[in-house]
C-alpha cells in the first residue's frame, strides 16, 4: 500500500527540523561548555572566593610602619666644647695653710686691774712671826704703794698656814692689787672674826718680802 506523497513530505520535514535542533543545542553546549573549562583553567583557584575589599587591610594595618626620621647613630665626633683641664696650681687655701696646725695658742690675759687710790679700802697688817717689826716693815711698804694702815700693826694669835691677804665680799680685786704690792702670794675670803670694811694683811714665817 502506498502512502500519499504529501503526507512522507511532512514526516521527513519534521525529522529533519528535530535534527536541526538537536545540532543547534549540541553546538550551543559545546561552545559553553568549552568557554566555561579556559575561564576557570587561567584564574587561579583562589581569586573567584576573594574579592578586593574596599576597606582598609587589617594585616597591613597591625604591621608597624618603619620610622620615617631615621635614628641619628651616635655621634663619634669629639664634642666641639672645650672640657675644663684641671688645675695643677695648688689652691691658695692649701699652700696657705700647712700640713700640720700649730697648737693654738691661749689668748693674752688682761693685765691686773689696778684700783685708783681714793678707792682703795684701809687696811690692817698682822704679824704671824716670831720677827720681830715685820709687820710695821710690811705696813711701811703698803703706805708707799698708796695704801692706807688703819691701827698700829700688830701680833696675830693663832695659826695661819702661810700669809695671806683675806678680803670681805666685794673687795676681790683690791686684796688682789695689794698682795702685788707687798709680795703675798694668796688671797682669801675673810675670816669671822675680822672687819668686813677693810683688807687684813696676816703674815706667817713663809713671807719673804
Amino acid at each position: 500500500m502506498q502512502r500519499p506523497k504529501g503526507d512522507r513530505g511532512q514526516v521527513l520535514s519534521s525529522l529533519v527540523a528535530v535534527a536541526a535542533v538537536v545540532a543547534i543545542v549540541a553546538g550551543l553546549l559545546v561552545l559553553f561548555g568549552t568557554r566555561g573549562h579556559n575561564s576557570e583553567a587561567e584564574e587561579p583557584s583562589g581569586a573567584k572566593s576573594q574579592k578586593p575589599s574596599s576597606g582598609p587591610s587589617t594585616i597591613a594595618a597591625s604591621i608597624p610602619k618603619p620610622s620615617s626620621k631615621p635614628t641619628d647613630p651616635p655621634s663619634t665626633a669629639p664634642s666641639s666644647q672645650p672640657t675644663t683641664a684641671p688645675s695643677t696650681a695648688p689652691s691658695s687655701a692649701s699652700s696657705s695653710k700647712p700640713t700640720t696646725e700649730p697648737p693654738a695658742t691661749q689668748p693674752p690675759t688682761a693685765g691686773p686691774k689696778t684700783i685708783p687710790a681714793t678707792e682703795r679700802p684701809a687696811i690692817e697688817v698682822y704679824n704671824n712671826t716670831p720677827r720681830k717689826g715685820l709687820a710695821d716693815q710690811v705696813a711701811g711698804r703698803a703706805r708707799q704703794a698708796g695704801w692706807t694702815v688703819s691701827g698700829s700693826p700688830d701680833n696675830w694669835h693663832g695659826k695661819i698656814a702661810e700669809s695671806t691677804v683675806y678680803y670681805p665680799p666685794g673687795m676681790l680685786d683690791a686684796a688682789n692689787q695689794l698682795a702685788r704690792d707687798i709680795g703675798v702670794g694668796r688671797a682669801k675670803g675673810a675670816l669671822d672674826n675680822m672687819k668686813k670694811d677693810r683688807l687684813t694683811v696676816i703674815l706667817t714665817s713663809d713671807y719673804t718680802g
